[in-house]
């Protein structure tokens, strides 16, 4: 575009103006006595040409295609052909004035081409639609920054007609309105001051502040400021374009609350905190005050039973005001909370009742549903002075109760399980380690499995008959509930075992028979027909060893399993050489043992391979770090040399893989605490042995037990000397219980039975279980020992072993 067609374009004046068009003067008789320059550039004739002529030699008489008489009158605007000096012919609209008077001028004919009216109308076409018709808001304010003129969306948005405000600064239209967007004057004065000192315009600036047409709710305008000045440059005021997008901000913050929403509400597994999601996302944007009410039963796990809702009992769980924002007061155990009570009619009861969202002004109460069930309800509310909630916002309101909801199902979900899961794991872990005197035990166990608490490994103490004690440790393939139940269907048939009285690598040995065999029925030795389930027992791994406090001699054997750590009182830490077998459930080499002395004090650790081992650590590594611990300081507490171990070795918690631990200190039973004879297999043993036996329970004070004990001793020593050959070896061992032992050569166990009226015999074994707590036989390599357990008078305290 050039310059000129710049000016014209910004001149409004019309194309028919004198100043513009191209104007002819003529007489009565229609012959031209003037001729303007403008009407030169238009048709080409010079005046000295043209003036005299006739009007008919350049222009037609009437519209294109009709023949009217030349002195038909023109009405208003008409089209005519006019032809050009060059002989083309150009269509243009022409007006006359008549010219009254004694002149020779009868008429003044204005003319100017049909396209250039055409421009101008739909220019004057486009002044009044932003005048009566366009949503965007027009104003005018003058150099003293008062108003002047606006268009009628300007007036609907004051709300009284222009003649009324005409004059009114602009900061006093919005009292308390002001700009949002960053880094441009706050108030409207500044803005228009600065464009009218500048010349520099503003697009899109934000404004927001309530209209005097609706003073309650708060509007948000996208506004346009640019300088106006004449065609010499004068400048004579600013012009203020204005468009409300306040339904737009309200869509993109609806829009930005669901996106925060989105990224808080579903991330927590607690119930608590999934519900205190909501109040911190909608207060302040969305509403003033948010609570949240759920029924017990979801905090407990549950799913409350479908029904009448408004009958359940609601929790306080979470609440949030404006006048919170920026503080978060510590909130009150959820036990101390007392039911909340609504009542009838109320908006919560109704909702309750209903079961459906409930708007009561500036209250707008969403329950919390899963299912058919209702898990609560969600409170919103406004201020005073707030606007009440829109159709869109009650939908929002509807999808974040929605999104909580789900949040809190699965919470709550996951809080069945993790209990389910916890139980489960006291169940299958030892809850407490039994009484016993052989060693003085610690242990800490970490599942992988953060989730469920509960994991594949798994250790155990275990009294064992004679004071001995059997301690294991093991680790299942895999974590989580599958590997948990492994674990503890692995832990009970140990205990099984080791009750019988085995020996580590028959212990061993039966456990890989039964866990081979499991495989067998369960999987037919591989895994599921459709490979999505496999047994986690096959490739199981255990260590089991055996103490005894009398002999201070340990054995122990491994499937798989690492070797043990061995503090002796005074010397340095050391993993025994202790030959591995294989890992359960795949057969082929037989378990050997290893049998070492431990003298009283010294440090036994078992434990897993995911306390040594991690992806940036090997093994060997952290068995060194597991020796420099244990072997630093041997007065420590077993409790805080676990605590030391875990934080050495597992700095940021639980690694990869299950860990387990288990400490012990030895202890042992000294002289003072047993008594051992050797006799002959005579006759006269069973007599000679009451003697012995009575005279040893007089010096522990325990004569109150004598006639028990003899019975017992006479009946056992009896059948050894009956069925038996060899030494018989008598012992006492004085602990927790009274134990008496009987070894033999024998390998066949006394079983007891009933006797019939008519028998001589076989009532003996009857009667010693009878009279004991406990009895049993072990087998060892030279024959057996048969051995009971009697409880100890309630007034006499049991002696500790030494340490």
């Amino acid at each position: 575009m050039t310059a000129g067609n710049t000016e014209r374009s910004a001149d409004f004046r019309g194309p028919l103006d004198v100043t513009w068009a191209a104007t002819v003067v003529v007489d009565a008789q229609d012959t031209v006595i003037g001729w303007s320059p403008a009407a030169t550039r238009l048709l080409g004739h010079p005046a000295h040409e043209i003036v005299g002529r006739p009007l008919g030699m350049f222009l037609s008489p009437g519209p294109p295609g009709s023949t009217p008489p030349l002195t038909t009158p023109f009405r208003g605007n008409e089209v005519r052909v006019a032809r050009h000096r060059d002989g083309h012919e150009l269509i243009v609209a022409a007006t006359v004035c008549p010219l009254p008077g004694a002149g020779t001028a009868a008429r003044v004919l204005v003319m100017t081409e049909l396209q250039d009216l055409r421009q101008w109308e739909s220019r004057l076409a486009l002044l009044h639609g932003l005048t009566t018709r366009s949503p965007v808001g027009l104003a005018i304010y003058d150099n003293d920054l008062r108003l002047t003129w606006c268009n009628a969306a300007f007036e609907d948005e004051i709300g009284r007609p222009l003649a009324e405000f005409r004059g009114t600064r602009a900061d006093e239209l919005y009292l308390d309105g002001h700009f949002v967007t960053q880094g441009h004057p706050p108030t409207l004065d500044a803005v228009l001051r600065h464009v009218l000192d500048t010349g520099e315009s503003f697009l899109d600036l934000h404004f927001q502040g309530r209209p005097p047409s609706d003073p309650e709710t708060d509007h948000l305008w996208s506004c346009a400021y640019y300088r106006l000045q004449d065609p010499d440059g004068h400048v004579f005021g600013v012009c203020e374009d204005t468009f409300d997008i306040s339904d737009r901000f309200k869509a993109q913050r609806r829009l930005a609350l669901l996106v925060e929403a989105g990224r808080g509400i579903g991330t927590a597994l607690d119930v608590l905190a999934a519900a205190e999601t909501i109040p911190e996302v909608a207060v302040p944007e969305f509403a003033t005050t948010v609570t949240v009410d759920l029924s017990e039963a979801v905090l407990e796990g549950e799913m409350p039973a479908p029904g009448d809702a408004a009958a359940m009992s609601l929790i306080r769980v979470a609440r949030r005001s404006a006048a919170d924002v920026g503080r978060r007061p510590a909130p009150a155990p959820v036990a101390d909370r007392p039911p909340v009570r609504y009542p009838a009619g109320s908006p919560q009861d109704r909702c309750l009742s209903s079961g459906g969202l409930v708007l009561d002004e500036t209250t707008l109460v969403v329950p919390l549903r899963a299912g058919n069930s209702s898990l609560g309800l969600v409170t919103f509310v406004r201020g005073v002075r707030s606007a009440v909630f829109d159709g869109g916002e009650v939908a929002l309101a509807d999808e974040l109760a929605a999104r909580t909801a789900v949040s809190i199902d699965n919470a709550r979900r996951f809080t069945r399980e993790r209990a389910a899961s916890l139980v489960l794991q006291r169940q299958l872990l030892p809850r407490h380690v039994p009484e016993q005197s052989a060693v003085d035990v610690a242990y800490r166990y970490l599942p992988t499995d953060a989730m469920t608490g509960v994991g594949g490994d798994w250790f155990d103490v275990i009294p064992l008959s004679g004071t001995r004690v059997g301690l294991v440790v093991g680790d299942v393939v895999g974590h989580g509930l599958q590997a948990a139940a492994t674990m503890g269907r692995l832990r009970t048939t140990v205990r099984a075992f080791a009750q019988m009285d085995l020996d580590p690598v028959e212990l061993l040995s039966r456990l890989d028979d039964l866990v081979r065999q499991s495989a067998e029925e369960q999987w037919g030795g591989a895994g599921s027909a459709d490979g999505a389930h496999f047994d986690v027992t096959t490739g199981a791994t255990c260590l089991y060893a055996v103490y005894d406090p009398v002999s201070r001699r340990c054995v122990m054997a491994r499937a798989g399993h690492l070797p043990p750590a061995v503090v002796p009182p005074r010397g340095e830490p050391s993993f025994p050489d202790l030959p591995a077998g294989p890992p359960l459930g795949l057969g082929g080499l037989p378990f050997e043992p290893l049998e070492m002395e431990l003298p009283a004090g010294s440090l036994l650790a078992l434990f897993t391979d995911g306390l040594v081992e991690s992806r940036d650590r090997d093994i060997d590594h952290g068995l060194d770090i597991l020796g420099h611990v244990l072997g630093d300081d041997r007065r420590t507490a077993l409790g805080e040399l676990c605590d030391r171990a875990v934080e050495e070795l597992l700095p940021n918690g639980p690694a990869a893989d299950d860990t387990a631990l288990l400490l012990v200190r030895t202890r042992e039973l000294g002289a003072s605490q047993v008594a051992e004879w050797e006799l002959d297999a005579e006759m006269v043993a069973p007599g000679h042995a009451r003697e012995l036996t009575t005279a040893q329970l007089h010096r522990w004070g325990l004569d109150e037990l004598s006639f028990a004990t003899e019975l017992v001793v006479s009946e056992l020593v009896t059948n050894a000397v009956r069925y038996a050959e060899g030494p018989l070896h008598v012992r006492l061992i004085r602990d927790r219980t009274l134990l008496c032992e009987i070894a033999d050569t024998g390998h066949t166990s006394p079983h007891l039975r009933h006797s019939g009226e008519d028998d001589e015999g076989g009532r003996g074994l009857f009667i010693v279980a009878q009279l004991v707590q406990r009895w049993g036989t072990r087998y060892t390599r030279s024959g057996k020992t048969l051995w009971t357990e009697q409880a100890l008078p309630a007034d006499h305290r049991p002696l500790t072993a030494d340490r």
